[in-house]
This record gives structure tokens, sequence and C-alpha cells, in this order.
């Protein structure tokens, strides 16, 4: 069972759509070691977790996530040897992987400051929905740290392309919503106050779709980055036919003759 204690979570039960809420709007919902760590083993359980289609991620107040927090982590990490670091950022890391493996899309409903971890987050999502107000940026490089931190000189690349995602890494600066948009960041760029609705509108229609055709287009968009042309086509072709025999496309063409809506499974 989903239980966590650091944030809000909750599924609604026709629509199969998973929120979860970072909930410390006083603190621009900085991440503590607790939060980080029940993150990634939400994500995780959501894997397999039957009744959930799709999943939105937003943060309360007035922004999504500002971060690791200063005092609870930033200030505790000069108290750390090598090993105890490494144990950090691992973890991290790992938050990062548990989003990427989930089976099911996953959509961030960003409003205010997107910063830091919280850019990373982000942008391991698999759909970026926006508010006017949702400025972002990849401040590690600004507190003299690598701006290659949770996979993000992995992902932003593949993103927005090398130049930029150079730009964004090695500055720290913040961009607007209007600029991410522009450069592929953000998939969408809605008014101030219904990010949250629009993220779980998109939500809701990807939990209509077919499920297991979702999951395999994610998988393979994170397989195929490490392929050749020649693999990726090979592995498509093979896992195309092997859908062809699911019953969802079956579905998919009488629902059409019949002209009704499909019911996916």
């Amino acid at each position: 069972m989903i239980d966590p204690s650091s944030f809000r979570f909750g599924v609604e039960g026709s629509t199969g759509v998973a929120t979860i809420t970072l909930d410390r709007p006083d603190r621009l919902n900085a991440l503590t070691f607790e939060i980080y760590d029940e993150l990634r083993h939400t994500f995780y359980a959501l894997h397999d977790e039957e009744r959930v289609r799709a999943v939105v991620i937003t943060g309360s107040g007035r922004g999504f996530c500002s971060g690791g927090d200063v005092e609870d982590i930033i200030g505790r990490l000069f108290e750390r040897d090598m090993r105890g670091l490494l144990e950090f950022t691992r973890m991290t890391c790992d938050l990062v992987l548990s989003i990427r493996r989930c089976r099911k899309p996953v959509i961030a409903a960003l409003n205010g400051t997107v910063a830091g971890a919280g850019a990373v987050i982000a942008t391991a999502c698999d759909l970026r929905v926006a508010a006017e107000s949702a400025k972002i940026a990849y401040l590690f490089t600004r507190v003299g740290l690598s701006g290659a931190d949770m996979g993000a000189a992995w992902m932003l690349p593949r993103i927005v392309g090398l130049a930029k995602a150079s730009e964004l890494l090695m500055t720290g600066d913040f961009i607007s919503a209007e600029e991410a948009h522009r450069i592929g960041l953000y998939n969408r760029v809605v008014d101030d106050g219904t990010s949250l609705d629009a993220a779980t509108e998109l939500a809701e229609k990807l939990s209509r779709g077919p499920s297991f055709a979702i999951e395999i287009t994610k998988d393979a968009l994170n397989r195929e980055a490490h392929m050749d042309l020649v693999s990726a086509l090979e592995a498509e072709a093979q896992i195309q036919a092997a859908l062809m025999l699911h019953p969802d496309f079956r579905e998919s063409y009488d629902a059409f003759v019949e002209k009704r809506d499909p019911e996916f499974l």
C-alpha cells in the first residue's frame, strides 16, 4: 500500500490518475532526505499498482520545488564523509531512475519556482505542463557543484539539444516558462492556477488509452537512446508485431467499425 508521510498522495478511482503533491509550501516544497526516499519508493511501487494508469506530480503553494532544503539537507551534507555523500547522491539518482522506470506515464504540473533537484525531477517526467509563472533553473553550478546531477546531463540534451542544455547546466540561470516552451522543455504552458487541472486532464486522456502500448512506448524511448538505428528498427518491428496480437489492437479496430469509442484494457 502506498501511504507516504512526507507528501500527499491520492488516486482518483474513476480515472486511475494518481496525484503526488509536494506539500511544504512555506519552504517552496524543498526536498528533505525523507522526501527523496519516499518519492523513489512511491514511484517504484506505482510501477506495479494496477489501479493507477497515469501519474501527476505537483507542488502546493507558490512553487513546484526549489530543490534540496538548505537547512535539512545542504547544511547536513558537510557532516558526511565521502561514503555518506555518495550514499545521498546515489539515492537522488535512484529517484530519477524510479520515475523513468515507472510503467505509467508521469506528468509534471509546474508552477512558480522549479529549481535544482526540482528541475531535474520535472525533466525526468514524461511530460511537463507549466503555468506561466513556472520559471526553471538547474542551479547546481551556482553552488559549486556539477551541472551534471541526477542524470540532468543525460536527459536534458535529449530534450532541448546539446547547445541549450550546455547553457542551462553551465550557467544555472533561470529561464521563463515561455522560453522553456520555445526550446521544447515544457510541453504546454497554461494560465497561472490551472497547471494542475491541465496536467490532470492530460493524465486522464492517457489513462483512457491503451495502457500497455503507452508503457511499451515509454520503455522504447528509454531503451533506444542506447541503440543504433538498425537495432532500434528491429526492436520496434518485433514489439509492434507483438502488440498486434494484444486485445487493444483488435478493440481499436472493432470500435472504428462500430463507430464508438474504444474501451482499452
